[in-house]
Formats: C-alpha cells, sequence, structure tokens
C-alpha cells in the first residue's frame, strides 16, 4: 500500500515539474512567438502516414555443418516472428513493447527495412495501402537508433547545419535551412547548449544525455517526416528527461506525425503519454491498441493490473519467461495470445489492414513513394558538407596539431645532430653515414605518416555506416573529403623534416638535388598514409589497426635496401620488394645524393669507392630507375587508395543490406 502511494505522489510531482517547466518556456513573449510560427509552419498541409504490417513471420537462417557454410543444415530455421500484423495511424504514439527476446527489434527491422540479410522474411509493410520497399520508407521516414552517434568536436548548432545542407528537400534555399535549424533548437530545447561541442565520453566534455537524445530527434526533424520510428528512446536517460523525450514526442503527434517507439519498462508517468501500445510475446502479438483497452483485456483474461501499479510493468511481468518456469509462463503466454487474437479488435484491425481504407493521393506516391534519389544533396554540396565538418573535427583540438609540428621539429633535430655534417667532402665513413641517414629519413617519414591516419576510419566509421545508410552522402565523398583534409598535413610535414635534417645530415649541398629530396619525400609519406588508410579502413579499431600496421610494414622496410642488398633478394619473396615504397624511395634518393659526387676521399690501407657512381651500384640500384621508381611509387600510392576505398565501399554495402 505504502509503495502505491509514494509511486503515485512521484508520478504526480513529476508531471507538475515538467508542467512548470513547459510553461516556462513559453512564457517568453519572444520565444512564445517564435514557437507559435515554429507550429504554423510544421502543421501547414502534408500528407499522413497510416503505417500497417500484415502476416509478417520472420525467420533465422539456420546452421551449416562443414566449413565455409557449406552442407546440410544443422538444425531448422527459428522463428522469431509469428503472423504479426499491425497498423497505426497519423496522430497516434504507439508504444512497442514485450519482454527480452520477444522480437521487439526484430519487428523494428522489419518495418524499417534495416539488418535484414541474416533473415528470412514473410508478410508485406504498406504504407497508406500501397507496398513499401527500402527506399520507399526511407524517403518518408526517420529512424532515431537507440545509440547516439556523432561527431563530438562539433557544436550542436553545426551539427544540425550539416544535416541541413545534406538532407533538406533542394529547392529549400541556405537561408531556409538555416532557419529551419535554429526552428528545431528552438522547438526540441536546445537553444541552451546550441554552441556547446556535442563532446567525446572520456575525452572532451559536452552536452548531457537528455540534450544528446533531442538533439538525436532533432537530427531527424529537420526533414519532418511524417513517419518515426525510435529504437528506445529513452535508455540511458534519468526519469525527468525521458519524460522530456517522450513528451517532444507527443507533441510532435499532435501535428500528424505517426511515431512507434519500442520502449523498455518506462515509468507510469512516461508510459501514459502513449496512445497506443503493441504487446509482443515469444514472437506473437499479445495486445494492440489504447491502453485502456490494454488493461481491460488483461483483466478479462484473469491478469488485473494492481492498483496504483505501473501497466507497463504489470504487461511486462506477465509476458515475461521466468527462469525456472518456463513451461507455466509459455502455457500464459500462449493463452494471452490466442485470446488476442480471436478477439474482435484483432479481428477488425486484420480486416482494415486487408482492405487498406486508406486513399492516397498521386502526388504522395509520385513525389514521395516513388522518389528513387538516394540523396538529398548534390555531388558538390555534399563535398562541401562533408569536407567542412572533417576539416572543423581535424583542427579542433590544436593541441593534436601543434604536438605533430613540434614531434616532427623535434626529431628532425635529433636526427640532425646525430648524422651532423657540414661540408661536401666525403670520405669513405660517410658513405654508410649518408646512406643511414637515407634510410632514416624514409623510414621516420613512413611510420610518422602512417600512424597518424590509422584513426582516420575506425573512430568514425559506426557514424559513416548510419550516415551513409541514412542517404546523407557517398562513400567516394566521404573518402574523398578525409584524404582531403589529411592532405595539407602529408606535404607539410615532410617538408618540414626535409628543410632541417637535409642540410645538418651532409647530404649533397645543391638547391636542386634539396628539392628533388623533398618532392620523393613527400611522395614516400604519402605512399605509406596510403597503406595506412588500408589498414585504417579494415581495422575494426583504433587498438587494432595499431597492433596491425607495424606487423605489416617490416617486411617492406626489409626488402627497402639497406638491410638487404637489393640484388640479393629471393626469388620467391621479390613480390615483397615490388611492394615495398622503402625500396623505390631508397633508390630514388640514393641516386639523387650519389649521381654527381665525382670523388670521395679514402686512405691507401682500406679497400675504397672513389666515386657516387659506384656507391649507387655497390647498393644493386640503377641511376636509369629514377623515373621508373617515380611511377612505381605513384602506382603504388594509387593502388592503395583505390584498395583502401574498395573495403570501406564493400563495408558501407553490407552494413545497408
Amino acid at each position: 500500500m505504502l509503495r502505491g502511494i509514494l509511486s503515485g505522489v512521484f508520478c504526480t510531482s513529476s508531471k507538475v515539474i515538467f508542467y512548470l517547466y513547459s510553461k516556462y518556456r513559453t512564457q517568453d513573449p519572444e520565444l512564445g512567438s517564435q514557437r507559435d510560427d515554429l507550429e504554423r509552419s510544421m502543421t501547414q498541409e502534408q500528407d499522413q502516414v497510416t503505417l500497417t504490417w500484415k502476416d509478417v513471420n520472420v525467420y533465422s537462417l539456420p546452421k551449416k555443418k562443414g566449413c565455409c557454410n557449406r552442407g546440410q543444415s544443422l538444425q531448422s530455421p527459428k522463428q522469431i516472428l509469428s503472423n504479426v500484423s499491425g497498423m497505426i495511424k497519423p496522430g497516434k504514439l504507439m508504444a512497442i513493447m514485450g519482454a527480452s527476446g520477444a522480437g521487439k527489434s526484430t519487428l523494428l527491422n522489419v518495418l524499417t527495412f534495416r539488418n535484414r540479410g541474416s533473415l528470412i522474411l514473410q508478410g508485406d509493410v504498406r504504407v497508406n495501402g500501397v507496398v513499401v520497399d527500402k527506399s520507399s520508407i526511407a524517403n518518408i521516414s526517420a529512424y532515431v537508433q537507440q545509440d547516439d552517434l556523432f561527431i563530438g568536436a562539433m557544436t550542436v548548432r553545426e551539427h544540425l547545419t550539416f544535416r541541413a545542407l545534406l538532407r533538406m528537400d533542394k529547392r529549400k534555399t541556405r537561408g531556409e535551412r538555416l532557419q529551419k535549424v535554429e526552428d528545431v533548437i528552438l522547438d526540441l530545447g536546445l537553444s541552451k547548449c546550441a554552441d556547446t561541442v556535442i563532446g567525446i565520453p572520456g575525452r572532451l566534455r559536452g552536452i548531457s544525455g537528455g540534450e544528446m537524445k533531442r538533439l538525436s530527434f532533432a537530427s531527424d526533424l529537420l526533414t519532418n517526416p511524417p513517419l518515426m520510428f525510435c529504437d528506445e528512446a529513452t535508455s540511458g536517460l534519468d526519469s525527468f528527461m525521458a519524460h522530456s523525450v517522450i513528451y517532444a514526442l507527443k507533441s510532435m503527434v499532435r501535428r500528424g506525425k505517426t511515431i512507434l517507439c519500442t520502449i523498455h519498462q518506462p515509468p507510469s508517468d512516461v508510459f501514459e503519454l502513449f496512445d497506443e501500445v503493441f504487446l509482443l510475446a515469444e514472437g506473437r502479438v499479445a495486445f494492440s491498441g489504447p491502453i485502456p483497452d490494454a488493461i481491460e483485456f488483461f483483466k478479462s483474461n484473469g491478469h488485473p493490473c494492481p492498483m496504483n501499479y505501473n501497466p507497463a510493468d504489470h504487461f511486462i511481468l506477465t509476458l515475461a519467461i521466468v527462469p525456472g518456469k518456463e513451461a507455466d509462463c509459455k502455457s500464459r503466454v500462449k493463452k494471452i495470445c490466442s485470446a488476442y487474437e480471436a478477439s474482435q479488435p484483432y479481428i477488425q484491425m486484420k480486416e482494415e489492414v486487408k482492405s487498406g481504407p486508406v486513399q492516397v493521393s498521386q502526388s504522395f506516391i509520385e513525389n514521395t513513394l516513388n522518389n528513387s534519389s538516394r540523396y538529398g544533396a548534390s555531388l558538390v554540396q555534399q563535398l562541401r558538407s562533408v569536407f567542412w565538418r572533417s576539416w572543423i573535427s581535424n583542427i579542433r583540438d590544436p593541441l593534436i596539431v601543434r604536438i605533430k609540428f613540434i614531434q616532427t621539429i623535434f626529431f628532425s633535430v635529433i636526427l640532425g645532430l646525430i648524422y651532423l655534417k657540414t661540408d661536401d667532402d666525403y670520405s669513405q665513413n660517410d658513405i654508410m653515414n649518408v646512406n643511414g641517414a637515407i634510410f632514416v629519413i624514409i623510414t621516420n617519414l613512413s611510420f610518422t605518416n602512417l600512424f597518424s591516419v590509422l584513426n582516420v576510419f575506425p573512430l568514425e566509421v559506426p557514424i559513416f555506416l548510419r550516415e551513409y545508410g541514412s542517404g546523407l552522402y557517398g562513400v567516394g565523398i566521404y573518402y574523398m573529403s578525409k584524404t582531403l583534409v589529411e592532405l595539407p598535413f602529408l606535404i607539410i610535414i615532410p617538408v618540414i623534416f626535409m628543410s632541417i635534417l637535409y642540410w645538418m645530415s651532409g647530404l649533397v649541398h645543391d638547391a636542386t638535388s634539396f628539392l628533388i629530396a623533398t618532392a620523393v619525400a613527400v611522395i614516400i609519406g604519402n605512399t605509406a598514409a596510403s597503406f595506412g588508410y588500408v589498414v585504417s579502413a579494415a581495422a575494426p579499431s583504433v587498438t587494432a589497426a595499431l597492433a596491425t600496421a607495424p606487423a605489416l610494414m617490416i617486411p617492406f622496410l626489409l626488402f627497402g635496401g639497406f638491410f638487404l642488398n637489393s640484388g640479393s633478394t629471393p626469388d620467391y619473396l621479390v613480390w615483397l620488394k615490388y611492394l615495398s615504397w622503402f625500396s623505390y624511395g631508397n633508390e630514388m634518393m640514393v641516386v639523387n645524393q650519389w649521381q654527381d659526387v665525382t670523388r670521395i676521399s679514402c686512405s691507401s690501407n682500406t679497400t675504397c669507392i672513389p666515386t657516387g657512381d659506384l656507391v649507387i651500384k655497390s647498393l644493386s640500384f640503377d641511376k636509369d630507375n629514377f623515373y621508373l621508381d617515380l611511377g612505381l611509387l605513384f602506382a603504388l600510392f594509387v593502388g592503395f587508395r583505390l584498395l583502401s576505398f574498395f573495403i570501406l565501399f564493400v563495408r558501407a554495402k553490407r552494413s545497408s543490406s
């Protein structure tokens, strides 16, 4: 009894607090005027959506015996959803609920045409009586997923501006898009944090969890979709913020939107904001309809909801499969589901779904459902917007930029002091020193540039895959933007490194030779970075990339012509030499260094190499190979870039299937 009284007091106080909070937001005259304008703009004539799904059956693919999924099935397909039918009309907020394993996420995947690759599906999904496919449902709906994924270095306003430029109607001007951003910020209560960075957990402090969830809704409200799907909209939020989020959804359905939301045991004050509930149990429909009708249905079947008890908790506990009592629980669930499937409301709903009574305008079919354009923005706009975001996220942390340049200057000075030589008078000892300095230059640039790009893709791949699946931009646009943003650093850093180390380490003092050596260093650094892109695109995480890259680089390093003479490469490993940018870069740098050196002093009691040409031959290099090496180095640069793009493209296609 005491528990019920306390629960009622808590629910009442929560409503009062939230009511006062809402009144406070609307008491400001200017704010109230802006909200009224927003209401008028969002209630303009718009095609409303009735979503229906009929006799949906879902099976998981059976496992196979033997290697590579060949052979006979190990077991029969497991049925996840069984003859599930339902309907939601405009202006309704529906909660899809059920115990763990009931099939909530599977149903949402079926309705949104996502993550269906490993499932066998039967049944159809219709919008206003018209059968839809993946592209059609994407044109009219928004899918707010459970995990909030953002570029943490951007502010709330910058993120929404980025989305508006890529997702809103092409006929909208830039000014109209920016105004829409301000309206959505105001509508979802994000004004206070509009210019605050979103934040990166553990690294960069940003907005709160509730603000982040509302930002997820704001991102999809920019296009004013008539249909919305929300996966666990209140996950990770406290009761007040959960109420705030669902209240925002409730205000949207008042404008005629259709919203489905999976939710896990909401508090009573949150649950009562929903108009309808769709209960799943063991892959079957246990109830669909208004919440008061659900309470009455459970009561009529011998499961009344106790007084002052949260109906959501009652439904979940009644339909849950309790460990140790599986047989009794499954029997109870079967009776409830069978009773509902035999009830008159369910039969009437199925007849309405079958008859398809909704009148559909021709413009709705042509402009919305049959719109085959995957992207909302032109290629130029996609490139500009994604490049702008990549550039902001790359330079927003000035400490990282400073570290890159300080590290380059520091190591170039240290190596210069180690190989310090201020004249052009070479001795026999200088041959080894200069060749060592050349290979150290190649090695340092390779490792520095490779490791600088290893985190480019793993950190953002989840965000990229989600945005690609939403049709914001293409794989090529994303790849080009990320690589173009890194390009200035991949050019400037080798130039700084060579400008210091070249003159300190005793390399030939000639301006032309210096410029050639610097150009070769830039190409070597970019080729190494291209190989880094391959590892970065393929690696599932930054940790995996950091662990994999050195092991993959060592073979290329060994066949660079310093540790193993170029003419001594075993025939069965010669292909590694041809894939080694160390080999091509080393030969070019050695030729550039020694080809014009005509005299190397030596003492009478040592074996001498008197000229630079002989130094080149002693390493099994050839002066005539300079331009061939240059071409092959460019070929590796292009090949690694294409390979990394292909890997990213395959990952994107697999994620969207």
